[in-house]
């Protein structure tokens, strides 16, 4: 019996990653539930006996990314033992680009999500989801400058909200123009500097 449940659980994964592979490569749009289980050599029905729908995939295929990302903002931001604030929002920062630097499957998932998915029709709720998740970073960095504020170390005319925002926006630029300068014409050389500067740039 333990046995089956791996193997199932096994499978599972292969579906996912074969997913990932397929929406990076054609889009969601255009990604079919037989072009998954092509790709994972399995059946259709395998992935039905997983996943209810193409939709199901997409979020299983994201939360994959996102819970163990989510767990990486925590210890870094809401770490209150840190000596200075903005050290630890920059670092957060440097770190969140690595991951998409190092790891291929949260590189695709980031490329999948922001560059290769339409929200319409039944993934239109996602575009919720993802204000909620940018919420919920809002508040997390909030916390953060409002450290950085009890500390006098932020900025006296920039409010903890303000400078959560204006983070939230830089980081989402960031990402975005990152997975599209793949030749490395635009901004990858000089991530290090821009994250620097903008978090210096808060500092009093």
């Amino acid at each position: 019996m333990r046995r089956t449940k791996e193997q199932s659980e096994q499978t599972r994964r292969q579906i996912v990653a074969a997913a990932r592979r397929v929406f990076a490569r054609r889009g969601v749009t255009r990604s079919t539930l037989d072009h998954v289980a092509v790709a994972a050599r399995v059946t259709r029905g395998a992935i039905y006996w997983h996943f209810d729908n193409k939709l199901a995939l997409f979020e299983a295929m994201r939360e994959l990314v996102s819970l163990p990302l989510v767990d990486r903002i925590d210890f870094a931001l809401l770490n209150d033992t840190h000596p200075d604030p903005l050290v630890a929002i920059e670092t957060f920062l440097r770190d969140l680009v690595a991951s998409i630097e190092i790891d291929r499957a949260t590189r695709q998932t980031f490329e999948i999500t922001l560059l290769k998915c339409e929200y319409v029709d039944e993934f239109e709720p996602q575009l919720k989801r993802q204000v909620q998740r940018c919420q919920e970073l809002l508040a997390k960095l909030t916390q953060t400058y409002s450290r950085a504020q009890r500390a006098g170390i932020l900025r006296r005319n920039l409010t903890p909200e303000v400078a959560a925002l204006e983070t939230c926006v830089f980081t989402t630029g960031l990402f975005r123009l990152y997975l599209i300068d793949r030749t490395s014409a635009l901004i990858r050389e000089r991530v290090g500097p821009l994250i620097a500067a903008h978090v210096e740039g808060r500092r009093a």
